[in-house]
């Protein structure tokens, strides 16, 4: 396993480089390319003060949202409410109630032709209110703040241009940034954007009772680095 100084060295020569072939076809062969150049076969790397840091690597066009992580509302009885108000069955939920839709800070989604609910954002916690104004669930700060440090505790991320296609697209790895601390501001201000957005995944069990199959909160790849307090650029 690398050390960070000579993974930090080896990331300069790459930048170096310029544009390097992928080593494989499609979506994965970002992260695939920079691993093989890097000469790493895991995701996460011991840094500078021996705490583990995970690779993370985006092209800096993507437009495919990545999750930082997954977290039910609250209160427990959130699931429930919002199936019970804005659930609906179709024959590949085999006829149970399901509720897949995406919601952000801007506009209210719409569930078959229903309108539904949005974010709002507070100062201590992000709720999911309906038109008339009712709290369906809610995140509080240190809530979140838990489950993304959780999931990305400190963060190698690398950015890439991309261009061409399929087994000829080609990546030039020319920014770097080192990542820590949850920053609930910078969570904050990018929900009010709409640059970050709520997957609400629910499903039902036999017996009628809620089943979470993973409500996940996805940032586009460029702006990953705002929810970090601590950043620090390093190519």
């Amino acid at each position: 396993m690398k050390e960070y100084h000579e993974l930090l060295e080896k990331l300069k020569g790459l930048n170096a480089k310029g544009y390097i072939r992928t080593h494989r076809r499609g979506h994965t062969g970002l992260g695939k390319t920079l691993e093989d150049e890097l000469g790493i076969e895991e995701n996460n790397i011991p840094g500078p003060n021996g705490a583990m840091i995970e690779l993370k690597s985006a092209r800096k066009s993507s437009t495919s949202m990545v999750t930082l992580f997954t977290k039910s509302p609250m209160p427990k009885k959130a699931n429930s409410v919002l199936l019970e108000e804005y659930g609906y069955v179709t024959p590949e939920s085999k006829w149970k109630k399901i509720l897949h839709t995406t919601v952000n800070a801007i506009e209210y989604n719409t569930l078959r032709s229903k309108v539904g609910f949005k974010i709002d954002v507070k100062e201590d916690r992000v709720e999911l209110v309906n038109q008339q104004g009712s709290v369906l669930g809610y995140w509080d700060k240190l809530t979140l703040k838990g489950r993304f440090e959780a999931k990305l505790p400190r963060v190698l991320y690398v950015k890439a241009e991309a261009k061409g296609s399929g087994a000829e697209e080609e990546f030039w790895y020319n920014e770097a940034w080192l990542l820590s601390g949850f920053s609930f501001e910078g969570f904050l201000t990018l929900l009010k954007e709409r640059r970050i957005l709520c997957d609400i995944r629910i499903g039902q069990y036999t017996n009628g009772r809620p089943h979470d199959h993973g409500t996940a909160f996805r940032v586009m790849p460029a702006n990953l680095d705002a929810c970090f307090s601590h950043r620090e650029k390093v190519i």
